[in-house]
């Protein structure tokens, strides 16, 4: 987001670094061991399908499997010093940014990937927008501690006044020339990657980002560990950055998406039968495709929910006002009051349905045929959701709101496995 009047001491301030990246004659292809970020994966079928893919795709890194957390931990960092000692992967010989792009028949993104400065002043420049959940944090950070790596980065946005110059001058020069790598990915995303390592093209793109903030897109709870990381090392420090991907929207405005819930343990029939009068509840046909139109058009008239799970879809929109008196709090702006993933939280989940935010109860699943699937299977309650306008997200940010965990997906998300960053170097 473009701050006028920002000066260069409050501002984003980013680093060039040494990325770390596969050697592409040491694998079978770099397709073959990317995966998107951890918290997108779907377990244990795209797990195992990543696994499967090649002996050493990202994912063995960043979801490690075994039967405890610190042996996971011990996992990770043991591969990661294999792969590093066997030449599987390697540092680059200079410092430096990352230009990132992405390209699907849709949609063009590009972006730096450098080393963020994690100063106090930093949790005011980096907005989040979104809570996170404690044990999530806890996982990341014994996973970076024990691998001593940031092995994904998180998207940050922030917004120029569209012109090309500064950073996006420097962005766009690059993507002229031959990248350090290309490949094209199973879901049709190609990716390619320069390093920047020229002078005065490093100064450039520093000074221009250190007048503006930034929204976290994607990586919330990265963003947290990464401070929570902070706090444990007295500086200065190599814990002292993050790495992080930023995007300037003005550019390259991004997709946001829904982020879907399951129920494990509450049946469709369960589910229909709490929300009483409470909800208007009609069965829409489907497909999937059809079911989703019907949610959008609900969606624009107020909150509206898609409940699936026994082989039907089921629309539930225009709650009670009582209701929603009665179980939102009042003291937050309008604008987040009026969230589907606020009165789904605080109406249906902690009221109607009375389930705990806990793992054991609710899953958080981004792909929407995925969660139908799940509950078709095993029988609980898939809650689709119709995502949030963008400047929705960007004006409570810029407030101060925090809006419900998980409200947002927004994409494309960076590939994890083409850089990462080892706090060794």
């Amino acid at each position: 987001m473009n701050t006028a009047g920002h000066t260069d001491d409050q501002g984003l301030d980013l680093t060039p670094f040494r990325g770390v990246r596969y050697i592409p004659e040491r694998v079978g292809s770099l397709a073959a061991v990317t995966s998107p970020p951890y918290d997108v994966v779907v377990r244990p079928d795209g797990l195992l399908h990543l696994e499967s893919a090649d002996p050493h795709n990202i994912v063995r890194l960043i979801l490690p499997q075994a039967t405890t957390p610190a042996a996971r931990n011990e996992q990770a960092a043991e591969t990661l010093h294999t792969w590093l000692s066997e030449g599987i992967l390697a540092p680059d010989p200079e410092p430096a940014f990352y230009v990132y792009e992405q390209r699907d028949a849709g949609i063009l993104q590009r972006g730096v990937i450098g080393a963020l400065r994690l100063s106090e002043r930093a949790e005011g420049v980096v907005l989040p927008h979104e809570g996170v959940m404690p044990h999530v944090v806890e996982d990341r950070a014994g996973l970076m501690r024990a691998t001593s790596a940031n092995l994904e980065p998180l998207l940050l946005t922030y917004r120029s006044n569209g012109d090309p110059e500064g950073a996006t001058a420097v962005i766009e020069r690059t993507a002229l020339t031959e990248p350090l790598l290309s490949t094209t990915t199973e879901d049709g995303f190609s990716h390619r990657l320069w390093a920047v390592t020229n002078a005065s093209d490093l100064a450039e793109i520093r000074s221009d980002l250190a007048r503006h903030q930034a929204l976290i897109a994607d990586g919330h709870h990265r963003w947290a560990t990464y401070l929570r990381l902070r706090s444990e090392h007295p500086s200065s420090s190599p814990w002292d950055h993050g790495l992080v991907l930023l995007v300037d929207t003005a550019r390259y405005p991004l997709r946001v998406r829904a982020i879907h819930r399951y129920l494990h343990r509450l049946p469709v029939p369960d589910a229909l039968a709490a929300l009483a009068d409470s909800f208007r509840v009609r069965t829409v046909e489907g497909p999937l495709p059809h079911a989703l139109d019907a949610l959008a058009e609900a969606a624009a008239e107020g909150n509206a929910f898609l409940l699936a799970g026994d082989g039907r879809f089921h629309l539930i929109d225009r709650p009670s006002p009582d209701l929603l008196a009665r179980t939102v709090p009042a003291d937050p702006p309008e604008a987040w009051r009026t969230l589907d993933a606020t009165v789904l939280h605080s109406t249906l989940l902690d009221h109607l349905w009375q389930i705990p935010d806990a793992p054991e109860h609710i899953a958080y699943i981004h792909d929407t045929a995925a969660t139908v699937e799940k509950a078709e299977r095993d029988g609980g309650t898939a809650v689709l959701m119709h995502p949030v306008r963008e400047e929705v997200v960007r004006d409570l940010a810029r407030q101060g709101v925090t809006m419900p965990r998980k409200s947002t997906s927004f994409g494309p998300k960076p590939a994890s496995g083409l850089v990462l960053r080892t706090l060794d170097l």
